[in-house]
């Protein structure tokens, strides 16, 4: 009898803030386009259209005194207890990221010490030999996390690591630009365990691709869309949201379909697509041509949830978010089940991809 070391995931967490941002708040905005000029629209109709194409309605800020090492803190602390591991048993800690720490009154980087190297001081863990670093690959970083600790359990180095995903993109979003409608803050934490199995569980297989070459500047940083801020030390979030839709949906679902094929799963086997919460459009149509690809007309009803509606787009943390809301019985009529195939996929600055294909334990 053949056992096998697979991944399997024990316990989630998540932190989302409670301060709630509706679409309505932006009323009185000053809004500016790339160059500069001022947008010829009312804010009314930038409102009603930025809803129209992403489904935000409202989304979720951090209070001027907490930071992303904090939240972070606080998904961990429940994913562990759900999880029911004790923080010095950990092997890793993986904290996936883009800004680490920054200040309610300044947007500059703090990333020293680690957000990871922070949260294992927050959670008081001795052991030397719980490794904490952190991880930036836009927003598939939580994923690219957990499929760095499926190498270290598979490996049989480690045995079991928690793995986070925190920003807080209000702090880093320019309030003259129509995109900082989408950005938002919160964590979301697993504990990822080694399990010997005869029969595949958990993490199946993963893809990724990089695609900097000609991609590389669709997400940067830079300066305001208002001419009239003068300070040159803040720089912003800035996207090219029109290319970026586009590249998503072109290799998105290939990307997906590709890790599909790697765990000899076919996408009817699949009963979840957990997608990045980016825009709503944008992933309705990523599903669309995901089934496309597979020749499938009908897609299932609730195949894809989504919290971006209320949530907004948190980047790193909206995944494992998504899932601990699911487990938790949050999500309204959704569940999963023991058996059941579920697919986890990103796409975010880089421009970078990855996806894994995971059966429920």
């Amino acid at each position: 009898m053949n056992h096998t070391i697979y991944s399997i995931i024990t316990g989630t967490g998540s932190y989302i803030p409670s301060r709630c941002i509706k679409n309505k708040d932006f009323l009185d905005c000053e809004f500016y386009e790339e160059k500069g000029d001022k947008v010829d629209k009312s804010n009314h109709e930038i409102i009603e259209k930025f809803q129209e194409i992403t489904t935000i309605k409202e989304r979720r800020h951090v209070s001027d005194n907490v930071l992303t090492s904090d939240i972070a803190y606080e998904a961990a602390v429940k994913a562990l207890e759900s999880a029911n591991v004790d923080g010095e048993e950990l092997d890793y800690i993986i904290v996936a990221h883009n800004f680490g720490d920054v200040k309610s009154d300044s947007n500059a980087l703090d990333i020293v010490p680690s957000l990871a190297a922070r949260v294992k001081h927050k959670l008081g863990i001795k052991n030397p030999n719980t490794i904490a670093y952190d991880l930036t690959f836009g927003c598939p970083g939580w994923i690219q996390a957990v499929i760095q600790a499926d190498y270290y359990i598979k490996s049989g180095d480690a045995q079991r690591a928690l793995v986070i995903g925190a920003d807080v993109l209000s702090r880093v979003s320019d309030p003259h630009d129509r995109d900082s409608m989408l950005y938002a803050d919160g964590a979301g934490a697993i504990v990822l365990e080694g399990k010997s199995s005869e029969c595949p569980v958990g993490i199946l297989a993963h893809k990724m691709r990089s695609d900097t070459l000609v991609y590389s500047k669709m997400l940067y940083m830079g300066s305001s869309s208002n001419p009239h801020v003068k300070n040159a030390s803040n720089h912003f979030l800035k996207m090219n949201g029109r290319k970026l839709y586009q590249y998503a949906l072109e290799h998105v679902p290939q990307a997906i379909r590709d890790c599909l094929e790697k765990s000899n799963t076919h996408l009817s086997e699949i009963s979840k697509v957990l997608i990045h919460q980016a825009n709503g459009k944008m992933d309705e149509a990523i599903l669309k041509r995901l089934y496309r690809l597979y020749k499938i007309n009908n897609i299932p009803q609730g195949v894809m949830p989504m919290t971006i509606d209320w949530l907004g787009n948190s980047s790193v943390a909206t995944i494992p978010t998504l899932y601990d809301l699911i487990l938790k019985g949050k999500l309204e009529a959704c569940a999963v089940n023991e058996g059941e195939n579920l697919v986890f996929a990103s796409v975010g600055a880089g421009m970078n991809i990855n996806a894994f294909v995971y059966k429920v334990q």
